[in-house]
């Protein structure tokens, strides 16, 4: 019996292209939201990537996968786990139901940055596949160039 686990994706992992090629037996529960975080930018100052931050009244725009141990195998190498990114368990409601699920966070000591036209567009795409409001990542991506050029 596969002992598949619940992960919460809120940045290019909400892309479902990028997903299938980079975890083929990944499979979608649900679109949900992940209260007490904000989505943020961090790592270089001009090739950044989403994380999330905690924040009270935050709520971050996110999609659940239900994930193999081969694609979370695959994911961890992807973000880079345990130096870029690290994991933590966290209880999200997803289709009603409250599951636990692993969320990757990137390690505190990254700056915040702006990040590429190309990665952008591949959360962009994610949010739109599955119904998310756009407007947040605009407004996250908006917070984020305020933040590093200081305007």
């Amino acid at each position: 019996m596969s002992s598949a686990r619940y992960y919460i994706a809120y940045g290019s992992n909400l892309n479902l292209e990028q997903m299938k090629m980079r975890c083929s037996t990944a499979e979608v529960v649900g679109a949900s939201e992940f209260k007490g975080y904000r989505l943020v930018f961090k790592g270089a100052l001009t090739n950044a990537y989403a994380t999330i931050e905690e924040c009270t009244d935050g709520a971050v725009p996110v999609l659940i996968w239900s994930l193999k141990p081969q694609d979370e195998k695959a994911l961890d190498r992807y973000e880079g786990y345990p130096r870029f990114y690290f994991k933590e368990m966290h209880t999200v409601v997803v289709n009603n139901e409250p599951v636990e699920a692993m969320v990757y966070i990137m390690n505190k000591e990254c700056k915040e940055g702006i990040p590429s036209g190309n990665y952008y567009n591949t959360i962009m795409k994610g949010y739109k596949d599955n119904g998310l409001s756009t407007e947040y990542l605009e407004q996250a991506l908006k917070e984020c160039v305020k933040n590093v050029n200081g305007k």
